[in-house]
């Protein structure tokens, strides 16, 4: 039985919060789960459940929940200067700091920073930048931006233009103009017909073919994810970005790395793109920044882009209310020396993220699951009616969401992307927790496998194969 508070707290929730990314009428019917306190690796609920939380809040609480020292750098900076605007020829402390740290600690030929409140702003800034800087260079014709299908990128309406999800422009447009997608890289959900290696080189093809098509000269950028987060932890193949760098050397086109998820230690390097020894031009940056503790973003800014802006540009038009907010600022400069002090990226990369390979795989051998696959702490799981085949569950069930609201009621926060099972801990949970939240994943996988037997959806399962 819910407690009287917690009744009170849906019915308001209920008649004046409209969520994201949801279907309001369902929701209202339902009910919202009522988060009320946290610590270390878990959350809890109003009615007192203890969840692992799996998914690190949004991509983006990679210190984990109570963290002292950020509260305190927090009510330091209030106390002291708890907002001021960095327009008008002004600028604050923290946000001086936070730049000069972010450019330490980012690939050597990167040396400014454009403050903004998300990541949906940080790629709003990224677009505008991008085609002024061929303005300046007197190639104003290039301004395609080419991304990739499945991509995210932010919901606002550039993000969503730039992101490559169907339903987010069926409901979002007409999108910005000069914006492209091609296929993603995604050898499970579309290229088990070749070996991954193979599906690599064809997707650069495929981004070869795109610019040709659109003309060289009017072409201004590609984008891109280290690796897909909403779109499904989709990890490309080795051949992908080996053969992308090759294609975009060719014709003078720019490198956007989208690290908005991928960057501050999820991959095991402080950026994705360093993993995979990327040199992007510009660095959309958010969530683990201030490991989600106040919203902040911003766009790292390479030395070609930023030269240009800053010796011919004159005035850059653009900008937000809390871009650099000092508050936000002093807290994100407080997580990276945290970070840093306790070697949570080479944690991940040396330890964390190979453990977590090891236990996730012993996930591959479940019925329902027809691939494996982790990054440093990123997850996936691939639902499948058939493992020989990979079939995929009619969408009509949804088997994804179905298992995602198994996994609330076993303890664990997995989110679902279709029929793909993604996660992205905390990057301080420890061995035990790792093993904890694979063995959450398994009943949460074993309670669905007997739900779609029961209903007679999946025949092939006998009770002794989901024990």
């Amino acid at each position: 039985m819910a407690s009287p508070d917690t009744t009170r707290l849906k019915a308001l929730d209920s008649d004046h919060h409209l969520h994201p990314f949801t279907d309001f009428k369902a929701l209202s019917e339902e009910g919202s789960r009522i988060i009320t306190a946290a610590s270390g690796v878990y959350i809890q609920d109003a009615d007192g459940q203890r969840m692992l939380d799996g998914m690190a809040g949004l991509w983006c609480v990679n210190l984990g929940y109570g963290r002292q020292e950020l509260v305190d750098a927090a009510s330091q900076q209030m106390t002291q200067l708890p907002y001021y605007n960095t327009f008008f020829k002004t600028a604050h402390p923290p946000a001086i700091e936070l730049a000069a740290e972010l450019c330490r600690l980012a690939p050597d030929h990167i040396n400014h920073v454009f403050f903004t409140g998300s990541g949906s702003e940080a790629n709003d800034t990224m677009l505008r930048m991008v085609r002024r800087f061929w303005a300046l260079k007197g190639k104003p014709e290039k301004q395609w931006i080419i991304s990739r299908e499945n991509g995210y990128h932010g919901s606002t309406v550039a993000g969503m233009s730039l992101g490559g999800m169907a339903p987010m422009h069926e409901q979002g447009g007409p999108c910005v103009p000069g914006i492209t997608h091609i296929r993603q890289p995604y050898w499970f959900g579309e290229g088990r017909d070749m070996n991954r290696e193979e599906l690599g080189k064809v997707c650069a093809d495929a981004l070869e073919a795109r610019i040709l098509e659109l003309g060289a000269d009017n072409v201004a950028a590609f984008l891109a994810e280290p690796v897909q987060g909403a779109g499904g932890a989709i990890m490309p193949p080795d051949s992908y970005w080996p053969a992308v760098k090759a294609v975009l050397e060719k014709y003078d086109i720019l490198l956007v790395i989208d690290e908005v998820i991928c960057g501050f230690g999820r991959l095991g390097e402080w950026f994705g793109s360093q993993h995979y020894d990327l040199k992007p031009d510009l660095m959309p940056i958010a969530k683990g920044l201030s490991s989600g503790y106040l919203p902040i973003g911003g766009v790292l800014v390479g030395d070609r882009i930023a030269e240009t802006l800053v010796q011919e540009g004159g005035e850059f038009y653009h900008g937000f209310t809390y871009s650099g907010h000092p508050v936000c600022a002093a807290v994100a400069l407080k997580t990276l020396e945290i970070m840093q002090r306790e070697n949570i990226v080479e944690r991940v990369r040396d330890d964390l993220g190979p453990y977590l390979a090891k236990r996730w795989a012993t996930l591959a051998d479940h019925p329902l699951v027809g691939e494996a696959r982790s990054l440093g702490l990123m997850g996936a799981l691939e639902l499948v009616a058939d493992k020989a085949t990979g079939e995929r569950f009619d969408s009509s069930l949804a088997v994804g969401s179905m298992c995602r609201d198994t996994c609330f009621d076993t303890g664990l926060v997995m989110r679902s992307v279709g029929d793909t099972m993604i996660i992205s801990p905390p990057l301080v949970i420890t061995h035990d927790e790792i093993d904890a939240l694979v063995s959450l994943a398994r009943a949460a996988l074993d309670e669905t496998a007997r739900q779609l037997a029961a209903s007679s959806h999946l025949t092939s399962l006998t009770s002794e194969s989901c024990s």
